[in-house]
């Protein structure tokens, strides 16, 4: 580990895994030469080339950690059609890429998420226990309340009035989105914290989170930190929700805290 670790390979390959509906997800696997390697999970309408994807997986790297950074299902380059819940079907596609690497006789190690993969990466462990370190950076409490900042505080009641809500693009150029209530259904129906209980308790968690989101709240790390046992805080003073000014901190936390609980430290 240590001679991976003074000569990182920076090998990245492209990965294609079906997902268990056949379906192709894209990802990028920078290989280290270790036999253990991290799963990191994009947010909400982001993708595998998001910053703090890349920038984990470079700091990964520099550690001399394996990691594989990839599309969830219609988002990216992956196959499928694009929805705003699908909470349960990202966790499927991580079982996917777990199960993809698991076959090739290799330890997934940890499961690093932001934002909504963040979520996905918990109700990962509330659902399979195979995995038992997960980092959760900036994930919410209440998905409701996510909601409510994107869509407006009575988007339950326009959607029951018009059926759909118009979601424009977050960046010139991106895809506008039409959610129906049928497609929040998953979202609206996952009791977070109550999920959280079906978690093991030998499952490592790691909850990082900007003192100064405005997207979800820091609260939402205290929340977490009451209900899981087997868990460490880092609230990153002064950082937004995609820690603009704090990659440099996320990485360094984020990589340590692997190293420790891997026995790599």
């Amino acid at each position: 580990m240590a001679e991976a670790a003074q000569n990182p390979s920076f090998q990245q390959q492209n990965v294609i895994i079906p997902n268990k509906h056949g379906k192709k997800l894209v990802g990028i696997l920078h290989e280290s030469g270790t036999k253990e390697i991290v799963i990191l999970c994009h947010g909400l309408r982001a993708s595998k080339d998001n910053f703090i994807m890349t920038n984990l997986a470079a700091a990964l790297d520099n550690a001399g950690i394996s990691s594989f950074r990839f599309d969830f299902t219609g988002n990216g380059e992956s196959e499928g059609s694009f929805e705003f819940g699908s909470y349960w079907r990202e966790v499927d596609d991580v079982h996917s890429v777990a199960q993809h690497f698991h076959e090739a006789n290799r330890t997934v190690i940890a499961i690093v998420g932001h934002s909504k993969g963040a979520n996905v990466a918990l109700l990962y462990a509330s659902k399979y226990h195979d995995i038992k370190t997960i980092v959760n950076l900036s994930g919410s409490h209440d998905l409701k309340l996510g909601l409510e900042f994107r869509l407006g505080k009575d988007f339950l009641e326009r959607l029951r009035k018009e059926g759909f809500i118009e979601l424009k693009a977050d960046t010139p150029g991106g895809i506008d989105y039409r959610i129906t209530e049928d497609s929040l259904k998953d979202r609206l129906n996952i009791i977070m914290l109550e999920e959280c209980l079906h978690i093991d308790k030998e499952c490592r968690i790691f909850t990082v989170h900007g003192g100064a989101d405005s997207i979800i709240p820091v609260v939402a790390a205290q929340e977490f930190a009451k209900v899981l046992p087997n868990h460490k805080l880092h609230i990153v003073e002064g950082a937004d929700h995609v820690y603009t000014d704090h990659q440099a901190e996320l990485a360094s936390v984020v990589v340590n805290f692997i190293k420790e609980t891997s026995g790599q430290a």
